[in-house]
């Protein structure tokens, strides 16, 4: 199983913070360095510093390391328009060498919206839908050749379809709870489906849907990777956990329940667990990026005990 560090920077982190926690998960061998995409706080934390972008974030990780994989968790449909979105995220898939991924979501979140005077549309799977056909579609396009969409929210004309990422393909993750069109929407798109914070029973029922949307639309259900996304609070030992919960202000039994928490052989124990119903990546989701010994217990003693 692959372990990826998943960061909140809206929460409150710079670009400085980010870059220690990014070398950190470099150095300490974890598969990559992913980020969310809010531009505001929740909870009743006061989010200082304040918001950074997601891609110039990642535009900057880029050329500050060497093999980690950089991503989203999600970017918001809402945030950026999709020719824009396909260009900024090729650009910085070629300052990477090659290390972008792209998750992609409808947006949420309406009072971020409203704190930067960002519209929030009612319709956004529908938008959503298009954005993937028009960002994968640029991707596609061969070099020399011209790309033109005609869809109800977007239209593009006669586009270059320049630049071009520098992989073959960027994976596309496509996440989220909803039973129907969601699955199908990754069937359709994605290379990877994320199920973020959802317990064994209902990452499993998620899982089974996508596959068998996949099967449905001729496509092998073991194409795609099957990964969740964790809340994470690791000890040595019971006062450790407990110092841990109390620092990012939950409590020990809610996040065993809800995430990935105890010691060392716990969770690896329930890691075990979610791949058993097929799981094979999880973002391990860290709320105090100034805990880096956090990261070091993690490395040493749950991801060296995983095949």
């Amino acid at each position: 199983m692959d372990l990826r560090i998943f960061t909140e920077p809206q929460q409150g982190a710079d670009y400085d913070t980010l870059l220690t926690v990014a070398r950190a998960t470099e150095e300490l061998g974890f598969d990559a360095f992913f980020r969310s995409d809010h531009y505001l706080t929740m909870g009743s934390g006061d989010g200082l510093p304040g918001p950074t972008d997601a891609w110039i974030t990642l535009a900057g990780l880029a050329r500050e390391t060497k093999r980690i994989r950089l991503g989203t968790l999600m970017t918001a449909g809402t945030f950026r328009l999709p020719g824009v979105l396909a260009i900024q995220v090729a650009q910085v898939d070629r300052m990477s060498g090659g290390r972008i991924e792209l998750g992609l979501g409808a947006g949420w979140f309406e009072e971020e919206h409203k704190a930067y005077g960002i519209p929030f549309p009612k319709e956004k799977f529908g938008r959503l839908e298009e954005q993937l056909a028009i960002v994968t579609g640029l991707w596609e396009t061969e070099v020399g050749k011209r790309f033109s969409y005609e869809g109800e929210y977007y239209r593009l004309t006669d586009s270059p379809a320049l630049p071009k990422p520098l992989q073959s393909r960027i994976p596309v993750l496509i996440g989220g709870h909803g039973a129907t069109r969601t699955p199908r929407l990754a069937a359709r798109y994605a290379d990877e489906f994320n199920i973020p914070f959802a317990s064994l029973e209902d990452s499993e029922k998620q899982f089974g849907r996508v596959r068998a949307a996949a099967e449905e639309a001729g496509r092998p259900a073991d194409d795609l990777v099957y990964s969740n996304a964790l809340v994470v609070c690791v000890g040595k030992d019971d006062a450790e956990v407990a110092r841990r919960a109390a620092a990012i202000g939950r409590e020990v039994d809610e996040l065993k329940a809800n995430g990935l928490a105890g010691s060392p052989a716990e969770v690896v124990d329930k890691l075990g667990r979610y791949a058993a119903i097929g799981s094979s990546r999880v973002y391990l989701q860290v709320l105090d990026l100034d805990d880096l010994d956090h990261l070091e217990l993690i490395s040493a003693q749950v991801q060296s005990q995983l095949g």
